[in-house]
C-alpha cells in the first residue's frame, strides 16, 4: 500500500514539473500568447506603429514603436512630454503594446487626466545576440553592442528630431519591465541629461557585468544636485523574492540618499497564467508608473508655466 502511494505521488510531481515545464516553455520559448492575457482594443486616437532609424552605436538600422498623444495632429503648435519605455527578455519593440496592450493603459489615463498627453516610444532593447530566452538584453554599452548609447542617446536624438517634445529632461521618463527596469535605470543614470524620471516594474538593480552597470552602485554616485533633480517609481510583485529583495534594498538605498521614490509590492509577479501574474501584472501595474510619471509632468508643467509669468 505505501509503495503503491509514493508511486502515486511520484507521478503526480513528475505531471506538476512536466506541466510547468510545457507552460514555461509554451510562453517564454514558443512566445506564444498567455492565455488569460490583458484584453486588446482599438483606439482610434491612439495608433501604435513600428519606426526605424539608423544606429551609428548598433551599426545597423534599427526599429521602435511610438504612440503619439490624441490630439498629437490637431495642435501642431504644441510640444509634449517623452516616455520610453523598455522590454524584457525574450520581447521585442512591439511587445508594451501586443503583450501588455499600453494603448489601454493610455486610454484610460488620459480620460482621468492622470497623465498629460504624452510622446510613447517603445525602443527594441536587444542586443547583437538578437531575442532568446536564454538571456536578457544587455541594456549597456558591452561587447555584444552599444545598447545604452543607441537608447539613451541616439534615439534621443532621433525623437526630437521626428517628433515635437518638450526638450527639459523634466519631461522626459524611462522605464520598463523586468530586465528592462534594470536597463530603464541603468540607462537614465548615465544620461540624466536627457532622462529625469526612472521607473521600473519587476527590476533589478545590480547586474553581472559590474558596479559601472548597476544601478545601486550608480546612485551612489550622483552629486547632491543630481539626486535632488531624479524621481523614481519601483514595482515588484511579492511572488518574485529575488526581485523584492533586490527592489527593496535599492529602495532602501534611495531612501538613504534622500532621492525622490515611490515603492509598491503588489500581489503576483513574474509567471504563466493569472489576474495578478505575467502580461497582466505588467499590464495592470503601468498604470501606477505612468500615474506617478504624469504628477511629475504636471510639476514640471506648473513650474514651466511660472517661470514663463516671470
Amino acid at each position: 500500500m505505501k509503495l503503491r502511494f509514493k508511486r502515486i505521488l511520484g507521478v503526480s510531481a513528475g505531471a506538476v514539473v512536466a506541466i510547468t515545464a510545457i507552460g514555461y516553455w509554451y510562453v517564454f520559448i514558443a512566445g506564444a500568447p498567455q492565455l488569460d492575457r490583458p484584453q486588446q482594443r482599438e483606439y482610434k486616437s491612439l495608433k501604435f506603429h513600428l519606426e526605424t532609424f539608423n544606429s551609428n552605436a548598433m551599426g545597423e538600422a534599427r526599429t521602435y514603436g511610438v504612440i503619439l498623444p490624441p490630439d498629437y495632429a490637431h495642435n501642431p503648435s504644441q510640444r509634449y512630454p517623452v516616455i520610453f519605455l523598455l522590454h524584457g527578455g525574450h520581447d521585442d519593440a512591439s511587445a508594451w503594446e501586443k503583450k501588455y496592450v499600453a494603448s489601454s493603459v493610455l486610454h484610460k489615463l488620459y480620460a482621468k487626466k492622470q497623465l498629460p498627453p504624452s510622446i510613447i516610444i517603445t525602443p527594441d532593447g536587444n542586443d547583437n545576440r538578437g531575442s532568446s530566452p536564454l538571456w536578457d538584453p544587455q541594456y549597456y554599452d558591452g561587447p555584444n553592442g552599444n545598447v545604452g548609447t543607441m537608447i539613451g542617446s541616439e534615439l534621443v536624438q532621433v525623437v526630437r528630431s521626428r517628433y515635437r517634445t518638450l526638450e527639459s529632461p523634466q519631461f522626459w521618463a524611462i522605464g520598463g519591465l523586468s530586465s528592462g527596469g534594470w536597463g530603464a535605470l541603468n540607462i537614465g543614470l548615465h544620461h540624466l541629461n536627457n532622462f529625469n524620471i526612472l521607473f521600473s516594474h519587476g527590476g533589478y538593480f545590480t547586474d553581472s557585468s559590474g558596479p559601472e552597470n548597476s544601478p545601486e552602485d550608480l546612485v551612489q554616485q550622483l552629486s547632491p544636485q543630481e539626486r535632488r533633480q531624479i524621481r523614481i517609481y519601483l514595482d515588484v510583485g511579492q511572488g518574485d523574492p529575488h526581485f523584492l529583495a533586490s527592489t527593496r534594498q535599492f529602495h532602501q538605498t534611495l531612501d538613504s540618499l534622500g532621492i525622490a521614490n515611490e515603492f509598491h509590492v503588489f500581489p503576483g509577479g513574474h509567471g504563466l497564467s493569472g489576474p495578478d501574474v505575467g502580461w497582466n501584472y505588467f499590464h495592470k501595474h503601468l498604470a501606477n508608473s505612468l500615474n506617478y510619471v504624469g504628477e511629475q509632468f504636471k510639476i514640471a508643467l506648473e513650474q514651466r508655466t511660472i517661470q514663463v509669468k516671470r
